[in-house]
């Protein structure tokens, strides 16, 4: 291809383009309420999300009360939500759910507002308020809509979204142990486990609880030792009872043979004590 046809189809495309801003921007000033809606409606199904959401911001209230104000208010949400302006397109689908509970639209509003707010939800390792608020309005929608084909949907972000609780939780607990913190890591894990007993970090959890609690056993004072030691050997019980296939089977033997050698040692010397 030449380079006088290559510069004639830039050139022409340019021409499209500056059309179609001068054209938006027409509209924007408009005052015909039905054009701008038309148009944000065509812009929305050409995927040219920002605009049509300019478009609907300026008409939605102004159609409060009619048909087409009702898809106007939905769209909007829509047309935010798809270009990731989450908080903004949560409130809107919230708003629409809760003007048009009735709508044909209202079941996908409720579920769109949980996923507004999934999409809010931050990594494990800060605070987990959105998260929380994510999983209630997800159970809001499943309480709302038992039948509706969302169900299996909302289910799976739901234990996603649990399985980042998880995380978090379990990361502050494994916190203690990272620091050495012997005792206050033993009742950290321990906690979790109770807390979170389904939890695929639970089993890991029960390890570290096990190594946790002979580490501290093992630092403490002689009179203490032996209390400490045989929590130890009932963390080792639960530990293999729950999890007798675990991966870390053969870690936690070598912890358990280490509390009954110090077990040994110290009713030897009680002994030897006794007899002296």
């Amino acid at each position: 291809m030449n380079r006088g046809l290559l510069h004639t189809i830039a050139l022409f495309c340019l021409l499209l383009l500056a059309t179609g801003c001068s054209n938006f921007q027409k509209l924007l000033k408009s005052t015909d309420v039905s054009k701008k809606y038309q148009a944000a409606l065509e812009y929305y199904e050409q995927e040219e999300y920002y605009r049509s959401s300019q478009l609907f911001d300026q008409v939605t209230d102004l159609m409060a009360g009619t048909e087409e104000g009702e898809k106007a208010q939905f769209y909007r949400a829509k047309a935010h939500f798809m270009q990731g302006n989450y908080i903004l397109s949560e409130a809107y689908f919230r708003t629409f759910h809760t003007t048009y509970p009735r709508s044909p639209l209202a079941e996908e509003a409720l579920f769109m507002q949980a996923q507004s707010l999934y999409e809010q939800s931050p990594s494990y390792q800060e605070d987990q308020t959105p998260t929380l608020t994510a999983i209630e309005a997800y159970e809001e929608f499943l309480v709302r809509y038992p039948t509706s084909e969302r169900i299996a949907e909302a289910n799976r972000v739901i234990e996603e979204l649990y399985q980042k609780l998880d995380r978090k939780a379990f990361n502050q607990a494994r916190l203690y142990y990272q620091l050495r913190y012997w005792r206050s890591a033993a009742v950290a894990l321990n906690n979790f486990q109770k807390e979170h007993a389904s939890s695929p970090y639970s089993e890991e959890a029960a390890f570290l609880k096990l190594d946790a609690q002979y580490r501290f056993a093992l630092e403490s004072v002689p009179a203490k030792q032996e209390e400490r030691f045989d929590q130890a050997v009932d963390y080792f019980q639960s530990f293999v009872d729950m999890y007798p296939e675990s991966q870390y089977r053969r870690e936690a033997e070598r912890v358990f043979d280490a509390v009954q050698s110090a077990l040994a040692t110290l009713r030897k010397s009680s002994a030897n004590n006794q007899n002296s």
